[in-house]
């Protein structure tokens, strides 16, 4: 006589356990759509105001919402997977909400706030891109502190300087347009091109700092840092580490500026690109594996 009641408690349990399910499966749902919507609305905002050349608050309070809220969503999966995903879609959108983050604490000093125009709507997409079609198969609890650490460093490098790439293309803009005449409002309303450069610098120095770090502690912690399938990553990131490091050398000991620093940077940046997204995105969206 006892199996049926085994047998009922069994299914009250599992009933609990997918309502549970579909309420934390809700709460993600609401969580991504409030920090998309707030991206988009910050970018709109921007686009709206793109001319006017007082620094607007209200895009900015927006941005730092949906910052927040994406970090929450961020945490939530955290707990929920016993562990981050570094699939391709869940990567890229935690490197578009590091990126977020760091242009608004860059906001603080600068007021480089017109920059969110590409920022904002690239991390909404890479929020909706992990919401849908997120693979949770790989997880960071079967990593040791010491690989979360590396893992870490490497994606806040490549956020930092991510930034720095866009901060270079803005720059390359506007010297162009400020040798036509007379240059765009959206021009005229950016900082002068001394402080821009000032903040791409600065940029490239706190990036290369955290790759430093990371290439260190790739050679520390893994075994083969040129195994077959690391090889091409660690051999990209250290020319990107080589070009970086000569391109703050020669600004301080040349003076180096304008197209040179701006041609030093990109190279760089796309060289950390394919280092860091560019075998995942053939691996997984191209072979589908």
């Amino acid at each position: 006589m006892r199996c049926p009641d085994l047998s009922h408690g069994k299914t009250i349990q599992l009933t609990q356990s997918l309502i549970v399910a579909n309420k934390e499966s809700m709460t993600s749902v609401v969580l991504a759509t409030i920090a998309i919507c707030a991206y988009l609305a910050n970018t709109l905002l921007i686009i709206r105001h793109i001319d006017q050349n007082s620094p607007q608050r209200t895009p900015v309070y927006l941005a730092w919402a949906a910052v927040c809220v994406h970090t929450l969503y961020t945490a939530l999966a955290f707990q929920q997977n016993n562990g981050f995903s570094f699939s391709f879609y869940s990567t890229a959108s935690f490197v578009a909400m590091i990126v977020a983050l760091l242009l608004l604490m860059a906001t603080l000093r600068k007021p480089v706030e017109k920059l969110g125009i590409a920022v904002f709507p690239i991390a909404a997409i890479m929020f909706g891109l992990e919401v849908n079609f997120d693979d949770k198969s790989q997880q960071l609890s079967i990593y040791s502190w010491a690989m979360t650490g590396h893992i870490l460093t490497s994606i806040i490098a490549f956020s930092l300087l991510n930034i720095a790439a866009l901060q270079a293309a803005l720059l390359a803009i506007q010297d162009q347009q400020l040798k036509s005449h007379p240059p765009k409002r959206f021009i005229q309303s950016l900082p002068s091109l001394q402080a821009m450069e000032s903040l791409l610098f600065q940029m490239l120095a706190a990036g290369l700092f955290f790759l430093t770090l990371s290439l260190v502690s790739g050679f520390v912690f893994i075994e083969d840092l040129f195994a077959q399938h690391l090889v091409h990553k660690t051999v990209l990131s250290i020319l990107a580490w080589i070009i970086f490091s000569g391109l703050l050398i020669g600004r301080s000991r040349y003076g180096w500026r304008g197209k040179t620093a701006i041609q030093w940077t990109m190279c760089g940046f796309i060289l950390l690109l394919l280092a860091y997204f560019g075998s995942k995105l053939v691996l997984k969206l191209i072979l589908h594996r």
